[in-house]
C-alpha cells in the first residue's frame, strides 16, 4: 500500500494523520510550510474535517504549530531528535530486556527465536520490506513479553519515529548483515538470561543504529 493510501481499516483522522505525519517525518513538507486544509481535503479526497482532526492530533505530537489568524505550520523533524529518540529508546530497552530476562517463561523467549528466523531468511533473501517488518515486530516483541503496559505505552510513543530510521537505514544493503548480527547477539543473551551481556549488546546495537540514522539523515540534507 502506497504511504498516501487509505487503508479502510480505521477512522478517516486516524488515516489522515498518519499520512501526514509521515510527510512531515519524511521531509515531504518542509520546517515551516504552512499545510492547507482545502488543498490536503482534495489531494486526499476527503472533507476538511478529518484533516482539521488530524492537525490537533499532530499538534499534540508537536509535528504542526498551530498559529491563530494565521493557519497550521509544519514543525518537522530534526537531528536533535532523532538522538533524543535514540536516548529514551536505549533507557527503555534495557528497562524492558532487564525485565523480560527476570520474568519471561522460556517458551515467551522463544518467540523472540523465531522472529530472528524471520530476519535471518529475510536478510539473506533481501527482501526489504518484510525485513523492516520483523525487525520492527522483534523489538516490540521484547516490549511485549514484558508485560507492562507502561512499557508498551512508552515504545508506541515514539515507535513511529524509529520506524522512520529503520526504513532509511534498510535501504542500505551493506548494513543488513550486520544489523540481523547485533540482533542475534540480543537474543542469544537474553535466552542464556545473561542480563549484563543482553543489555550491552543492546546498547551497541541502539548505538550503530543512531550512527546508521545520522548518517542517513546526513545524505538527506
Amino acid at each position: 500500500m502506497k504511504q498516501d493510501e487509505m487503508s479502510g481499516n480505521r477512522s478517516l483522522a486516524e488515516e489522515v494523520t498518519d499520512i501526514l505525519r509521515t510527510r512531515i517525518l519524511h521531509g515531504e513538507y518542509t520546517m515551516g510550510e504552512k499545510l492547507t486544509e482545502n488543498k490536503i481535503a482534495a489531494e486526499l479526497k476527503v472533507s476538511r474535517t478529518p484533516i482539521r482532526d488530524a492537525f490537533r492530533q499532530l499538534e499534540q505530537e508537536q509535528l504542526v504549530e498551530y498559529i491563530p489568524n494565521k493557519g497550521c505550520f509544519a514543525r518537522g523533524f530534526s537531528k536533535e531528535d532523532m538522538i533524543d529518540i535514540y536516548a529514551v529508546r536505549e533507557a527503555v530497552e534495557e528497562l524492558a530486556i532487564r525485565r523480560v530476562i527476570q520474568y519471561a517463561s522460556d517458551d515467551a523467549i522463544r518467540q523472540l527465536e523465531n522472529q530472528l528466523e524471520r530476519m535471518r531468511v529475510y536478510t539473506q533473501q533481501n527482501i526489504y520490506e518484510k525485513l523492516l517488518q520483523a525487525n520492527e515486530e522483534f523489538h516490540v516483541m521484547i516490549y511485549r513479553l514484558t508485560e507492562s503496559r507502561f512499557i508498551v505505552q512508552t515504545m508506541k510513543t515514539y515507535q513511529e519515529y524509529v520506524h522512520l530510521a529503520r526504513r532509511e537505514t534498510l535501504k542500505k544493503e551493506e548494513y543488513l548483515s550486520e544489523i540481523y548480527q547485533e540482533h542475534e547477539e540480543i537474543y542469544k543473551a537474553i535466552a542464556a538470561r545473561d542480563e549484563a551481556a543482553a543489555v550491552q549488546a543492546a546498547r551497541i546495537h541502539l548505538k550503530h543504529s543512531s550512527e546508521r540514522a545520522m548518517e542517513r539523515w546526513s545524505e538527506r540534507g
